[in-house]
């Protein structure tokens, strides 16, 4: 039966009306969902409604109760046991067995209930300092299968003292009379405390909170007592630590133990002249993501403490690596992908969105990865925003692209860009100097090793070359790009996919070049007995912003096993990879194994490029040959970090020519001028290393060597030469 075919009244007393019988049975019986906000809750309250609840789990329905913590120490150890034992038997088993689980014990049924999956509760803890303050709340909401709502509040608990011996009322709103905005206010209201949306609580799973936690609340039968529980718990951020629940406090704050370097204050600074809008160009290792962090906090405190923020970086392990970050500044996070551990994060997101709108909350954070950030989804729910908004982009030279320069919302009016790179070729540069404005800092990666905040390295250069059939088909590829180009004078981000294909497909063709591995091969003898070593693997690309780390492109996959098996087997070399197909756990353990030598070498491709850290690597080898400034910049700067021990790191770098440099003039002036802009641009990648290593004078004599076979006149050809 439906509600509407119901006989409701508006209003319900306890010395007046028997409420169990006459308003919680029929609507349970007939219910889908029970949706309770509680201020006190005891498991004496589910034997009395037991009739109802047996038919709602019938109907194939579910409870969700939002709490306080003040619940009593059978219950405590009800709930902590439910949770720990979920699925070990379903709903049909239950009822099967329904008298013989539950007997005549309140904690049994509420326990049993959580193992079957009925049974969801949160518990509510209250923001404020208030010494005896508490989550008081005191409403419900039921539905039927045809989406009929009954929403109803008053003085009523869910206890038995409330249903069987306090004095109680409670009001009615049906959803399909003219009560309906009320009944949709609860829900709202509801599915926001629900979500951890709801200024002034803190909302938490119960699986989230420890026995422990729970007991400092306990629930006594003493006045004085409970006084004496809640002046324990003056401030209830104080007992509420990342090691009893997962995050903490939601107002952001800079932690005691982070003191910000004078050039990250005066970023800062210059962000705020710049009506909060700029770029931080930092080298890795300078402290991007505190500065930003920093820099949040103070806009949240300018703007009193109202601020909307958004992070948005590559990949999910960067998104992790923010949230963690995120946490000690004090802020929760919404975490935003596919795969994220918060599953209802989409639920999460539009319920902070309302909030935030309807003035509600005055803060909340999400991070997201780039893929998701772009989606109609998230999209169309940033542009509902309205008010203090910042975004903050890590590796912000990805939005130069034309796909992701079009997620850059023009609602948002506070921003910051993060990037050691900024700078792209053409029209890309532009899209993200006009959106962020102007850099707020710059600090390179020379002062940051002059500074002593990375390791200081020695460059060597390895010099390969394509092998006949490469060059047959390098050759054949830049005739077709030549061509395209001539026909279709496009910009750098306009250039028709063709074009886009065939650059990539000639890119990735000099990243796999055969000779690299015999070559790494001969480098490798004088390591043998090392360990902190790295081999950068991976075919490049023009942009990389729809990369799939854990869909890596073929000549990728291919040259890195070949790698691993001639390390490992040939070479007889501890070695393992290290790419996005291990899991997070996995990954931390091979870079612990990796720290304490018990592994000599790990063999990457892309996910070490923006943001995993491993700084115990000491010798790097890169066999990507990435002429992309960017990434080449970004593997570099994976190397320096700072480690105990490390005085200095040591870098082998692939450069890849066309021709060996000693056979340069078996062809003919036409060939020699499509091979130059690869050439150029592997000029340009060992000046920009050299020019800062310990040892700079040793690739001048290579240099020479390539422009003079090459004729390669930078003052006079530089301008005009094709750099794609």
């Amino acid at each position: 039966m439906n509600f509407p075919n119901l006989i409701l009244k508006s209003e319900y007393r306890s010395k007046i009306d028997n409420i169990v019988a006459e308003f919680y049975s029929p609507l349970l019986e007939n219910s889908i969902l029970y949706q309770r906000a509680s201020g006190f809750f005891s498991s004496t309250a589910l034997v009395i409604l037991s009739d109802g609840i047996y038919n709602l789990t019938q109907n194939g329905g579910k409870m969700q109760l939002i709490t306080s913590p003040r619940l009593s120490e059978k219950d405590i150890a009800a709930i902590t046991e439910g949770v720990k034992r979920i699925g070990e038997f379903d709903r049909q088993t239950l009822l099967k067995n329904w008298n013989k689980l539950n007997g005549d014990s309140n904690s049994n049924l509420l326990k049993n209930l959580i193992i079957a999956g009925i049974l969801e509760i949160k518990i509510a803890f209250l923001e404020s300092n208030n010494e005896i303050g508490m989550f008081h709340e005191k409403f419900g909401l039921m539905y039927d299968a045809a989406n009929n709502v009954v929403a109803f509040a008053g003085s009523m608990n869910e206890s038995e003292n409330s249903f069987v011996t306090n004095y109680e009322s409670i009001d009615v709103f049906a959803s399909w009379t003219s009560d309906n905005n009320r009944v949709q206010n609860k829900q709202e209201i509801f599915k926001a405390m629900w979500a951890d949306a709801e200024t002034g609580l803190i909302v938490r799973d119960s699986s989230e909170i420890s026995h422990e936690l729970l007991k400092k609340y306990l629930r006594r039968n003493k006045i004085l007592t409970t006084f004496k529980t809640f002046n324990f718990a003056k401030n209830p951020r104080k007992i509420l630590r990342k090691t009893e629940y997962i995050g903490h406090e939601k107002e952001p704050f800079i932690p005691k133990k982070i003191q910000l370097r004078p050039y990250q204050i005066d970023a800062i600074k210059n962000w705020a002249t710049q009506n909060y809008c700029g770029i931080f160009d930092m080298a890795t290792g300078t402290g991007k993501t505190w500065t930003a962090l920093a820099a949040i906090v103070n806009l949240y405190n300018v703007m009193n403490k109202n601020l909307a923020a958004i992070i948005v970086c590559p990949y999910q392990h960067l998104v992790e690596q923010w949230a963690a970050e995120v946490s000690e500044f004090g802020m929760q996070s919404i975490i935003c992908y596919s795969y994220s551990n918060q599953r209802d994060w989409k639920e999460r997101l539009q319920n902070s969105v309302n909030a935030f709108n309807f003035g509600r909350k005055n803060f909340f954070c999400i991070i997201a990865t780039n893929a998701t950030f772009s989606t109609d989804y998230v999209q169309g729910l940033v542009k509902k925003l309205r008010g203090n908004i910042v975004l903050v982009v890590d590796e912000a030279h990805n939005f130069g692209a034309a796909k992701l320069s079009k997620t850059l919302l023009p609602n948002i009016p506070y921003r910051i860009a993060l990037s050691a790179t900024i700078d792209r070729i053409g029209e890309g540069t532009k899209k993200l100097y006009s959106y962020f404005g102007k850099k707020c800092i710059e600090y390179t990666l020379s002062a940051a090793i002059n500074n002593g905040m990375l390791t200081p390295y020695f460059y060597y250069p390895i010099v390969v070359s394509l092998d006949k059939e490469e060059l047959n088909r390098y050759l054949e590829i830049t005739a077709k790009i030549n061509k395209a180009s001539n026909f279709n004078k496009f910009s750098d981000d306009e250039t028709s996919e063709y074009v886009q294909m065939l650059l990539i497909k000639r890119a990735r063709l000099v990243a796999g070049a055969n000779e690299k591995i015999s070559k790494l091969r001969d480098a490798m003898q004088d390591f043998l007995e090392d360990n902190q070593i790295l081999i950068y693997c991976g075919a490049t690309t023009m942009h990389d912003v729809d990369y799939n780390e854990d869909k890596p492109p073929i000549e990728e996959a291919r040259q890195i096993d070949i790698v691993t098996e001639m390390l490992g087997n040939d070479l007889n070399m501890r070695v393992t990879k290290f790419t996005a197909a291990e899991k997070p756990e996995e990954r931390e353990q091979i870079k612990k194994n990796f720290a304490e030598g018990n592994l000599q070498a790990l063999v990457a491709i892309r996910c070490l490029d923006e943001g995993i850290n491993i700084p115990s690597v000491r010798t790097a080898f890169i066999l990507a040959s990435s002429t992309n400034a960017r990434e080449y910049i970004q593997r570099r700067g994976r190397v320096l970090r700072n480690f105990q021990g490390k005085n200095y790191a040591k870098i082998y770098d692939f450069i890849t020519l066309p021709t060996p440099i000693n056979e340069i003039y078996n062809y003919s002036d036409d060939q020699i001028k499509n091979f130059k802009s690869l050439a150029v641009r592997e000029i340009i990648r060992i000046k920009d290393f050299a020019e800062i290593a310990e040892n700079p004078f040793e690739s001048d004599k290579l240099i020479s060597e390539i422009q003079r076979a090459y004729d390669i006149n930078f003052a006079k050809e530089g301008e005009n030469l094709d750099f794609s």
